[in-house]
């Protein structure tokens, strides 16, 4: 149980964090520091979750990254279920605080969907923001895999490699799709955008739930054919 708290936490920590920042700076291709700030922002959530439950659950705040492990048998499917229920609740309750304080404070959303995922930056091509999403998120748990390996040797790296990739790409994905690479990072401030009236996140959601598990179980079966 306490991993699954533990997860809870981590993802609702990154969505605040993430999200959060999304939310305050904007992600205007024009300005382009925004970009720069949101990609910090999911990057450093990673650094900082890593280390703090890294030791208790792992850290994958992530349902793509737990299907990767499971896939590389890292954990059983009761364990991985687990982590997933665990991780789209924390996001959940992540894009519920941001909604409170926003609301509370007054303060503009500048995404005008809680940081949520869309597919303006493609065109509106469901492919495309696909294609993407499976890519990036290839990337992202490729290196996760890569570093949590028995074989790796990253000493106490392990985590800011990570937070570091995640940054990465995010610097390229966001003005695709906003970058997701995460289903529960996707679904939750999909879900309380609805509730705020606005369905467009959500009608998108399935590219940000189908693209990042792609992507995560060819990463996991990648890396076990690159290992042998």
């Amino acid at each position: 149980m306490k991993k699954y708290i533990a997860e809870l936490i981590g993802t609702c920590t990154l969505v605040v964090l993430g999200c959060g920042t999304a939310m305050l700076v904007g992600c205007d291709a024009a300005a382009g520091g925004g970009y720069i700030l949101t990609a910090l922002a999911f990057g450093l959530a990673i650094v900082a979750t890593a280390y703090c439950i890294g030791n208790i659950s792992g850290c994958h705040i992530n349902p793509a990254v737990s299907l990767g492990v499971l896939l590389s048998g890292g954990m059983t499917a009761k364990e991985f279920w687990g982590y997933v229920v665990s991780q789209c609740i924390g996001a959940l309750l992540g894009a519920s605080i941001l909604a409170l304080v926003f609301s509370l404070g007054g303060v503009k959303d500048m995404t005008g969907g809680f940081g949520s995922n869309g597919l303006a930056g493609v065109n509106g091509n469901a492919f495309a923001g696909l294609l993407v999403e499976i890519i990036l998120t290839f990337i992202f748990v490729l290196c996760i895999l890569g570093v949590t390996s028995k074989k790796a040797n990253h000493g106490s790296f392990g985590g800011l490699i990570i937070g570091l990739t995640l940054t990465g790409v995010h610097i390229l994905g966001i003005g695709l799709t906003g970058t997701s690479v995460n289903p529960a990072r996707s679904f939750g401030p999909a879900l309380v955008a609805l509730f705020a009236g606005n369905s467009a996140p959500i009608a998108a959601l399935w590219v940000f739930i189908v693209g990042p598990l792609v992507g995560a179980a060819l990463a996991a079966y990648v890396y076990k054919a690159l290992e042998k």
